[in-house]
């Protein structure tokens, strides 16, 4: 009988001290816009990435439990709005007034923030990228429109060259497009020396 005594006796002083135990606090803090507005979006808030996590309230307070002693990051993981990264230190003889630096982004210079938090939306996400509307430069960009305007360029181009040369020179121009016209005699002209080999008259014995 006394040994089951002792014992709920060291149970109960065993709850006693983890209930009462003061090397525990808690974190408030409250979502809001720039203009002092609520955030009323039920919004996830995690501490060291997920170790502890709370949700804040419709008000957009929100207050996290049982943090222990130590140096924290409090990250809010909002899908619609940026806020800052909080990193908290709470030291054993200052549990209820912590020392807050606020990040507006990951390496951000950081800025002391008052306590209890106060977390503005600094930005808004923006998933979707803004059609682009037509725009005549945007055509002139493209390989294929560039290459079918020099072609018709070419086009009107080309007979006013053709009027200004020599007989000669326009017959040597028909023969070169012919060639190009034709690749086995083009190449034969790069390999061979010539195109279609000339058929020579055979001497007559005498």
């Amino acid at each position: 009988m006394t040994a089951l005594l002792f014992l709920a006796t060291a149970i109960l002083l065993l709850v006693g001290t983890a209930v009462a135990d003061p090397l525990v606090t808690t974190i408030e803090g409250r979502l809001q816009f720039p203009d002092k507005s609520t955030f009323n979006t039920t919004t996830r808030i995690q501490l060291n990435h997920g170790e502890q996590s709370t949700y804040s309230r419709a008000d957009g307070s929100f207050v996290m439990y049982n943090v222990p002693p130590g140096i924290h990051v409090l990250d809010v993981q909002s899908v619609t709005h940026h806020f800052s990264q909080i990193k908290i230190q709470i030291l054993e003889d200052k549990m209820s007034s912590p020392n807050c630096l606020e990040y507006f982004y990951p390496g951000a210079t950081k800025q002391p923030a008052a306590y209890p938090l106060v977390l503005n939306a600094i930005a808004t996400f923006d998933y979707f990228e803004k059609r682009q509307g037509f725009s005549i430069f945007s055509m002139l960009k493209n390989p294929m429109v560039l290459m079918m305007g020099f072609s018709a360029v070419l086009m009107f181009v080309m007979p006013k060259m053709m009027e200004g040369l020599e007989p000669e020179e326009k017959e040597a121009m028909k023969k070169q497009m012919a060639m190009q016209q034709d690749p086995t005699k083009m190449l034969g002209q790069m390999f061979g020396g010539g195109g279609e080999p000339e058929t020579k008259p055979k001497k007559l014995k005498k």
